[in-house]
């Protein structure tokens, strides 16, 4: 039985990568504490100054001024869920501090025979693959994978998804 690594010990992962850290998100919805009511506000219409995003923003942009790269490509359907749309008004403040974050659609995913865990590579060495609780979408640990033909399939997987992958405005555009 594998034991899952939690949170705050997927965030000190996180903390140790030297060059690049990517990516993929495919869920139609993440359930997070910290997340639930920024989206409740999103649905309701309020406005947010997003102080809760703030520390991410501040570790993207000192991470991308000392060299490093974040990366993520998020595999979506077309026409999006409310979630994805919310997810791409707080990846505009991402992508200002510095991440690469890119769309695909789930279609094109398929056609490109994409099929990746949601997980993170760390520095192209190291795979992180995040479990969820498909009953409501909250995080339900993350589990360390070393099998190196599955870390290099994803790795073949995130090139082509970048490849393929639209920026967050050329993705935004084609939806209008």
């Amino acid at each position: 039985m594998t034991v899952l690594l939690s949170e705050a010990e997927l965030g000190d992962l996180l903390a140790t990568f030297t060059t690049s850290a990517f990516r993929f998100e495919l869920r139609e919805r993440y359930n997070s504490a910290v997340g639930a009511e920024p989206f409740r506000k999103w649905q309701a219409g309020e406005s947010d100054d997003y102080a809760w995003h703030r520390s991410w923003m501040e570790k993207i942009s000192r991470d991308v001024a000392s060299g490093k790269t974040w990366q993520r490509v998020r595999i979506v359907s077309v026409p999006p869920s409310d979630y994805t749309r919310y997810g791409m008004k707080v990846a505009q403040l991402s992508v200002r501090a510095g991440e690469d974050i890119r769309y695909l659609r789930r279609d094109v995913a398929a056609r490109l025979g994409l099929d990746p865990y949601d997980a993170w590579l760390l520095d192209g060495s190291r795979l992180i693959w995040l479990h969820f609780d498909d009953a409501d979408d909250t995080f339900a640990g993350a589990e360390l994978v070393t099998d190196r033909e599955v870390v290099s399939r994803h790795l073949a997987w995130r090139d082509l998804a970048l490849k393929h992958a639209q920026s967050l405005d050329e993705f935004a555009a084609h939806l209008r």
